[in-house]
């Protein structure tokens, strides 16, 4: 992924029947219901969280 100033993280499919770990990583990334979205700075962190949960998310470059 390219150096973007922001990416738009949006929760597009359940946590119900995922793994407590996988659930609290969507919970620190700030969603909470499906179709939420945060918009963060794509520190190695948080890509960190997104890519252990990118079957959950989609993600997009925001200039």
């Amino acid at each position: 992924m390219a150096k973007a100033k922001k990416i738009k993280i949006t929760l597009v499919k359940s946590t119900i029947g995922q793994k407590p770990a996988k659930r609290a990583t969507v919970r620190s990334l700030g969603l909470k219901k499906i179709d939420s979205f945060v918009e963060q700075e794509p520190t190695p962190a948080i890509l960190g969280m997104v890519a252990a949960v990118s079957h959950l998310v989609k993600v997009e470059e925001i200039h």
